[in-house]
């Protein structure tokens, strides 16, 4: 469904807003060019169609030095077809010359005694007035005149950072509030706004308020927050969209940042009609983080065994032990528990043992002596189904893959679960990190695992993991990359695989925290068994166990691991997988195994020497979707399938051509679907929206060697 369809709980369609800003928009556009000179308009005109006809406001500003002494509140309103007065400031809101539905403190008059002396005087009144129906609308203040709204009843609560931010993200999308974001974009930025800077002057810390925007994806730094009281709305704001206009309406600000700030104002008159009418969506408070715990996420599961992972909010962690409990219908629990660590971000893993195969579970995850109705409260609550035995396996069991994956809210996630996937593996760059500071990549990865439709998707199937460059922590990056320490101390502290490459004596670390290199794994899922490599962190560090002449990409350790599993395996298909791609990207960056070719054909040699059968690659990375084909390269036809991107960047110059190329497409927003039988493997190609981008279908005869 588009964002201009979407309907408010009232069953107000959201089109309505939309039109209703588009229709001021135009007559702003107008009257800015009669304003050139091109055109007399009279100074009091308006649309009689515009979103405000029939309401009164009352309005307080204040030309600051921050915004070239701008003001203009009350030139948008009226545009908007409203009644504006100034504020009298020796009168309460409900004793104002002519009522008013609407009192507006433009940005930053709490710079000016005015706004403070009015405030203090009348903070119950105003109180008063919002209960009896009436809309008070702040917008963005300086902290330091004052870091709380000070007139807002308990228990609403919001106070004011000094943090600035340019981005903008939709937190609520069908909002009225909302309606005049671009209805396409999750996230708008400097460029929409055509202004110096965005949030100025965000809030940090808030209770009992919506939040509609923010600066982060997770909600954090919000720059528009709805509270409620009896009939009336407050509506909070750190943008400046009133700052317009000198004092005598000539503009301060470009065109695009003026029409901007109209469709604002025009959305904002069309929610007061709404308010005015009794007919506003109700307002659903939004939790602190403070007040957010992270997942849950179901990590590795297999007949036996399901691996859990928790992070609680802060303000949880004051509990030190918890439990998670597995439960099948009226079965005694299964339970396992673990400590929250704080030199690992307060997570929480867990490993619960003693399952049934292919049987659904419903979990909770609460602290040891709370009650088990605490997960309900904090929905660290969900449900989770063990695989197949191998004797007993379904028809088909389905898996999806995807590389370079988005940190805002995206409705592939959604399709996923859509299209049937029982699993599904982050194949890197999943998400974003770009830093060697581990406390950016651990905020990074709680950004990107907070994302409602992700969130859904990870309590629910299990999830496994593996990196590529931007998670390792810089583009292109290697095993020479002096910040990978702390690239795998945050994966292993977000991720709950099977295994984290090895611990210091060479032996399979099973525990996410140690001494540990590389975090190479692999897992059976039905008849497929997929093999995490990590062709990262050993990289360029020691001579390739290939060809002593080369650098590695390997690394010895993780070869003679990945050969023993690859020979051992008795899965109808294997899946060998990396984040980067198994050809030439044909660009100035290194991270392909064409730069560790002799590494590659040395695999390749191997499968078709050990007669091993039903082997097929996985890579992702270059925004680019393709099928390849290397003919009978192992003793059996060798194929590869790259998927990339997740998110809605394409990058049309990595869609090189290549002799074994199939299929390709320029597409964003795609994932894969594995579909696999104990006789055949159907690879599906599909964007969110349920389009088959192409397909490749597979026979386990075909990949028998010869």
């Amino acid at each position: 469904m588009g964002k201009q369809e979407l309907l408010t709980s009232q069953g107000v369609n959201r089109r309505t807003f939309v039109s209703q800003v588009g229709l001021a928009s135009a007559a702003w556009y107008g009257w800015y060019a009669r304003q050139s000179g091109a055109v007399t308009m009279a100074a009091d005109e308006s649309p009689t169609s515009a979103p405000g006809v029939g309401l009164r406001v009352a309005v307080l500003e204040h030309p600051d030095p921050w915004t070239k002494q701008s003001i203009g509140a009350a030139t948008l309103l009226q545009r908007c077809g409203a009644t504006v007065s100034p504020l009298d400031l020796t009168r309460s809101p409900r004793n104002q010359a002519q009522p008013i539905d609407l009192l507006v403190f433009g940005s930053f008059t709490n710079n000016a005694p005015d706004y403070k002396k009015y405030v203090n005087a009348f903070a119950n009144e105003i109180v008063a007035f919002v209960q009896q129906g009436g809309v008070v609308l702040e917008m963005t203040q300086s902290d330091q005149f004052g870091d709380k709204v000070e007139y807002l009843p308990e228990p609403l609560q919001a106070r004011r950072c000094d943090d600035d931010f340019d981005d903008v993200y939709v937190i609520a999308s069908e909002h009225p509030l909302t309606s005049w974001i671009p209805a396409d974009s999750a996230k708008v930025g400097k460029s929409h706004f055509d202004r110096s800077r965005v949030n100025w002057e965000s809030f940090y810390n808030w209770r009992e308020l919506q939040v509609l925007l923010a600066s982060r994806p997770n909600a954090e730094f919000p720059c528009l927050l709805l509270g409620e009281t009896g009939k009336g709305k407050w509506i909070l704001t750190s943008l400046w969209l009133d700052k317009c206009f000198d004092s005598q309406d000539q503009p301060t600000f470009s065109m695009p940042a003026i029409d901007v700030s109209l469709q604002f104002f025009a959305a904002l008159t069309a929610y007061v009609q709404l308010v005015k009418a009794g007919q506003a969506p109700p307002v659903v408070p939004t939790l602190s983080p403070a007040l957010i715990g992270t997942g849950p996420l179901v990590g590795h599961v297999d007949t036996q065994t399901a691996r859990l992972w928790y992070r609680p909010a802060p303000a949880h962690n004051v509990h030190r032990q918890w439990q998670c409990e597995l439960r099948h219908e009226q079965q005694p629990p299964l339970v396992g528990q673990a400590l929250i660590d704080g030199d690992h971000d307060d997570t929480l893993h867990f490993e619960v043992t003693g399952l049934q195969p292919d049987t659904e579970y419903q979990y909770r995850i609460f602290p040891v002596g709370e009650n088990r109705d605490w997960s309900v409260e904090q929905n660290s609550h969900g449900q989770l189904r063990t695989l197949w035995a191998p004797e007993a396996l379904p028809e088909e069991v389905v898996l999806g893959l995807g590389s370079c994956a988005p940190s805002t809210p995206d409705h592939i996630w959604t399709r996923v679960l859509q299209e049937g996937c029982q699993g599904f593996v982050f194949l890197g760059d999943t998400p974003y990190i770009d830093s060697d500071q581990l406390s950016v990549a651990r905020t990074k990865h709680r950004e990107f695992l907070r994302q409602p439709e992700i969130a859904a998707m990870i309590r629910q199937i299990p999830c496994w993991g593996t990196w590529d460059d931007h998670d390792f922590g810089v583009n292109d990056g290697h095993g020479d990359f002096s910040g990978k320490h702390v690239a795998r101390i945050a994966f292993c502290e977000y991720r709950a695989n099977r295994t984290f490459g090895h611990d210091a004596n060479g032996n399979e670390q099973r525990r996410p925290f140690g001494e540990g290199r590389g975090i190479h794994t692999s897992f059976r899922f039905g008849p497929l068994e997929v093999f995490l490599l990590d062709p990262r962190w050993f990289s360029r560090t020691m001579p390739s166990w290939a060809d002593p002449t080369q650098t590695t990409c390997l690394g010895q350790q993780q070869w003679d691991w990945f050969r023993e599993k690859l020979k051992t395996s008795t899965a109808t298909f294997k899946a060998i997988t990396t984040g980067m791609i198994w050809d030439d990207k044909k660009n100035s960056e290194k991270d392909d195994w064409e730069t560790y070719h002799y590494e590659r054909e040395a695999i390749f040699d191997f499968i078709r020497d050990q007669r091993i059968g039903g082997c097929f690659l996985i890579g992702g990375d270059i925004h680019v979707s393709r099928a390849l084909h290397y003919g009978n390269r192992v003793g059996y036809p060798l194929w590869q399938f790259i998927i990339s991107p997740m998110h809605n960047s394409t990058i049309p110059s990595l869609n090189v051509p290549h002799p074994a190329l199939v299929h390709s497409a320029v597409e964003p927003h795609v994932f894969l679907r594995l579909g696999i039988s104990q006789k055949s493997l159907q690879a599906n190609w599909i964007n969110r929206d349920g389009r088959r981008i192409f397909d490749v279908a597979l026979t386990t005869a075909e990949l028998t060697p010869n």
